[in-house]
């Protein structure tokens, strides 16, 4: 090309949740059947959408042809102020309509949030990372993401020592990023700790984003609080959805909640290029948006999600008391989401370490992925080519530089679910002798 075409941040747009899935779609061509736990899609998994929901939307296909035209920019303002009322009930600082700004899915959202930022401006993430969020920052600055630690020695909690450490070793950042309850370990932020990230922000000036796409799906012992609940006058962004708690995921329907723009002259200019960018794309999906407040304003929804969260819960304590009992692993249950974190304990990744495929033409598919540096991606593979259950690594797949795996706890047959994990387990067991 007569000039350089490529953007300083494409080397950062890496995505190993689906990424993987080519591997293991050669090996099911290899014959090899594949079980995937790689990415979190209830509909994919077997889960379904209610009757009432379906019919909800049903009846809005049908007798609402406004459905079918363009939303405002902003969305839908019925359904905005649907929602900042249902906000304001729950506490905290106060919002209206005018702070809501739906996208086409999260992915949307997220892209479009650091992509308007100054290029300059970091926004600092937790490790291990959602992809999604780590790579559209480290592309937007042209630069590895900047991350501070979950502590997996306690429960996968923010270690506040080095999240201050970094703020001050980075002058550049400008905003911390949580995502309560977190993607991939489960993690859901108690109170006392989500105050002290606001604590910092204030501290230094920061704004905090929080994506908050699971908050309806929590059941740990400890309350979920969502981020308006804490922030105070700090400002801020909360990112909610419906592509997991319906579960709608094909309906790409996401929204962001400003908080504070009143606070700062900066912060509020930032949330006007973040709304005039959405203008330039006329609006997102109308039909999600219209049934939104009739699903959600249904008296069977929260019962309905209630006993989601329980059989989650179930299918976390038995994961977790199934890798408990391999050496050289480490889990804590999850709290939230539907998903769970199975870390190698240092040292417990050697080379020279295999699985015998279930045939020669597998092995071959593997065998030039085996180079990576990643230890733990390399069981992946070997997991995937030997049991034929494909996971997420934790290193490449979640910016993180500790050594692990990702699974989800969405399996609905139970039993089916148990011989999973277990095929899970047998393999780290065998791999780690």
């Amino acid at each position: 090309m007569r000039n350089d075409i490529i953007h300083p941040g494409a080397g950062e747009l890496t995505y190993e949740i689906r990424e993987i899935v080519e591997v293991g779609l050669r090996l099911v061509q290899a014959g090899v059947p594949v079980v995937w736990e790689n990415i979190g899609d209830p509909i994919a998994k077997g889960e379904t959408m209610p009757a009432w929901i379906k019919e909800i939307v049903a009846r809005t296909v049908a007798e609402d042809d406004s459905s079918y035209g363009y939303s405002p920019t902003k969305g839908l303002l019925a359904t905005r102020e649907y929602i900042a009322r249902e906000r304001n009930l729950e506490g905290g600082v106060r919002i209206t309509a005018d702070d809501i700004l739906f996208f086409n899915g999260l992915g949307d959202a997220i892209s479009t949030i650091y992509n308007y930022l100054h290029p300059k401006a970091r926004v600092l993430g937790p490790n291990p990372a959602y992809s999604t969020h780590s790579s559209a920052e480290a592309a937007h600055a042209g630069a590895p993401h900047l991350t501070y630690r979950l502590d997996p020695a306690r429960g996968w909690h923010p270690d506040l020592d080095d999240l201050r450490a970094k703020i001050l070793a980075h002058p550049g950042v400008s905003g911390i990023l949580i995502v309560n309850p977190d993607n991939p370990t489960g993690m859901v932020y108690p109170e006392a700790v989500l105050r002290r990230v606001v604590d910092l922000a204030r501290e230094f000036g920061l704004f905090l984003v929080s994506d908050e796409i699971y908050s309806n799906l929590a059941y740990g012992e400890a309350p979920h609080r969502k981020l308006a609940g804490v922030i105070g006058d700090v400002p801020g962004i909360a990112m909610r959805g419906i592509s997991k708690e319906f579960p709608w995921p094909g309906s790409r329907c996401g929204w962001v909640e400003f908080y504070n723009r009143d606070k700062d002259p900066a912060f509020a200019r930032y949330a006007k290029s973040v709304n005039d960018a959405k203008m330039l794309e006329v609006c997102s999906t109308t039909l999600p948006q219209r049934v939104l407040p009739q699903v959600m304003g249904d008296p069977r929804y929260y019962p309905y999600l209630a006993g989601r969260n329980a059989r989650y819960k179930e299918k976390s304590d038995l994961a977790h008391g199934i890798f408990s009992r391999v050496p050289g692993l480490l889990v804590h249950k999850a709290h939230g989401a539907f998903y769970m974190t199975v870390l190698f304990k240092p040292g417990a990744l050697r080379d020279g370490q295999s699985l015998k495929p279930m045939n020669a033409a597998a092995g071959e598919i593997i065998r030039p992925l085996l180079g990576t540096p990643h230890r733990d991606k390399r069981f992946v593979y070997e997991l995937l080519a030997s049991r034929g259950v494909c996971v997420v690594p934790l290193s490449s797949g979640f910016n993180s530089d500790l050594e692990g795996f990702r699974v989800t706890l969405l399996e609905p047959d139970l039993g089916r679910f148990r011989d999973v994990m277990e095929s899970i387990a047998g393999a780290a067991r065998e791999y780690l002798a």
